[in-house]
């Protein structure tokens, strides 16, 4: 089911429409209407949320080449029966370590890449747990596509050191979770992790 607003889904559809429009259009009058369908998706968003419309197309309106969604990669480690948490500077919140996808390295490398640099611990990843339709499970809503892959991790080491993107990293069971992130992790993705720890085969899930 999709939790976010429909003046948002309608504003992303346009500027998905406008995007494909400018990048594969050759003609001048139509790259103008793209363009005018791209400023309509501006002004929804602006109307709604009140932010500038130069940031706004700054930010969701200044990619070119065919719009698809961003990656969002997070690493399940697990310690025995306790999963690793990072608490986030930014909000104060935990989450699995994890972020954007780093477009020159694989999705191995960039789970290595963001345990080792969010929590310090080094790991082997092992299976993916799910893919999922970020706009289906976690709020706030977000201006683009972003699917979330989730990656059931062994631990091999490690120790964490303070970073500029986290505070602490510390394991928590399933019944003693801190207060989560939901925009990164919600409680229910959690739990999926822990579903799928205790589970000798897994067939990854995806919406």
């Amino acid at each position: 089911m999709n939790i976010e607003p429909k003046w948002l889904e309608w504003a992303k559809k346009l500027q998905a429409i406008a995007q494909a429009g400018l990048t594969y259009s050759k003609n001048e009058y139509d790259l103008e209407r793209f363009e005018e369908i791209r400023d309509i998706s501006i002004e929804i968003l602006n109307n709604y949320t009140g932010v500038e419309n130069e940031k706004i197309r700054q930010l969701f309106a200044n990619e070119e080449g065919y719009p698809t969604p961003k990656i969002d990669v997070r690493a399940a480690i697990f310690n025995n029966e306790e999963i690793l948490l990072v608490k986030e500077k930014l909000d104060g919140l935990w989450s699995l370590p994890g972020g954007w996808a780093d477009i020159d390295i694989s999705l191995r490398e960039n789970l290595i890449k963001e345990a080792e640099e969010e929590a310090g611990v080094k790991i082997e990843p092992k299976r993916v747990i799910a893919i999922l339709d970020r706009k289906k499970h976690n709020i706030p809503p977000m201006p683009y596509g972003i699917y979330k892959i989730f990656v059931e991790c062994d631990l091999v080491g490690g120790k964490f050191q303070e970073n500029i993107e986290t505070s602490e990293a510390k394991f928590f069971s399933i019944e003693n979770l801190p207060p989560l992130s939901t925009e990164r992790n919600t409680k229910e993705q959690i739990e999926m992790c822990f579903s799928t720890k205790a589970k000798e085969f897994h067939e990854a899930i995806f919406d």
